[in-house]
Formats: structure tokens, C-alpha cells, sequence
């Protein structure tokens, strides 16, 4: 399945993962020492769903984002 979504175009973005270790100053200790970075993917919220369009109605893949903003018309049935 295709994670991009077809109205906006909102794809897989790259990031990190950071890990830490120790008690927070505020709470008495000496702070957060950072023991592990990782790499990892941000995944959109790709959903198929069916779009009315002027040609008629069709499957299309459409992040969350898109369909809560009313950015598509959801076809019935």
C-alpha cells in the first residue's frame, strides 16, 4: 500500500528517537543524559476511502488530516 496521500501528498518524513537517562534536575538529580539516538520514519495516517469526483466516485488513498478538514466529499455506498 502507497503512504502518500493523494490529495495533500503528505509522505513518509525521517526523524529521531532519542532515549535518556537519569533523574531530572527539578526533582533532585543531576539531568537527563541522552544514551541512545535511533533513527525512525513518521508515518502519515493513510486511510483508503471513497471520494465522490466530478467523473464519479473512486477509491482513493487520503490521510486523516484531509478527511477531518472536509478537504474530500465521502461518497455513499
Amino acid at each position: 500500500m502507497s503512504r502518500v496521500c493523494q490529495v495533500c501528498g503528505k509522505s513518509k518524513h525521517a526523524g529521531g528517537s532519542i532515549t535518556r537517562r537519569g533523574l531530572a534536575k527539578k526533582k533532585g538529580g543531576i539531568g537527563m543524559h541522552v544514551v541512545k539516538n535511533v533513527k525512525r520514519t513518521f508515518s502519515p495516517n493513510v486511510q483508503r476511502v471513497r471520494v465522490k469526483t466530478p467523473q464519479g466516485s473512486r477509491r482513493m488513498y487520503v490521510c486523516a488530516a484531509c478527511i477531518r478538514s472536509n478537504r474530500i466529499e465521502k461518497a455513499v455506498g
